[in-house]
């Protein structure tokens, strides 16, 4: 099943999942530690309170916004997903914010690989259909969305930690791309 079929079928902590994991990956890019976004995990844990996700969602923004610097396209994209996150978790907002997200973490790390203009195509196209031509990369983060996707179908609230631990070495494989992209720049 293609990613775009995933996110079109997933329920709406399926979808909050899928594009939390997709900021989370980011975060690196916000000044955000490993920590960052662990609230708002939580928030998504059986036994949390449901106004939980909006409350914790203000706090994770006040925190990175304070943080955050720089301008670059990937920044942005990550400041995008962080800003766009709906405080309900329910309804289109929802579906369209995991769809954004997917698509956002996608172009972060296609620029992060040093992609050229062309190839924004070719990232949006792979959520369709085969992955072929994709960099490492790319196809690694389009690997992680779609096996966050299947876990929580798959398994419902109990593929939240399975979803977290895929996020966390998407996570640190964003920050070594991130650093070897600064070596290489500066």
């Amino acid at each position: 099943m293609s990613l775009v079929e995933l996110i079109a079928q997933a329920d709406e902590r399926g979808l909050t999942v899928s594009g939390l994991a997709c900021l989370d990956r980011c975060v690196p890019l916000l000044g955000g530690d490993d920590e960052a976004v662990r609230p708002l995990w939580a928030s998504l844990a059986e036994d949390a309170a449901p106004g939980d996700w909006a409350e914790r969602l203000e706090q994770t923004r006040a925190k990175l916004d304070a943080t955050a610097d720089g301008a670059r396209d990937c920044v942005a994209e990550a400041r995008r997903m962080l800003a766009t996150a709906p405080a309900e978790r329910s309804g289109a907002a929802l579906r369209e914010w995991a769809d954004a997200c997917s698509l956002g973490a996608l172009r972060v790390h296609r620029l992060l690989d040093g992609a050229v203009a062309g190839d924004a195509a070719l990232a949006d196209a792979c959520r369709e259909g085969p992955a072929e031509g994709l960099s490492p990369l790319l196809a690694a983060e389009l690997r992680r969305q779609t096996a966050v996707l299947e876990l929580m179908s798959a398994h419902g609230p109990a593929g939240l930690r399975g979803a977290l631990e895929v996020s966390t070495e998407g996570r640190r494989v964003l920050r070594a791309a991130v650093s070897r992209r600064s070596r290489r720049d500066g």
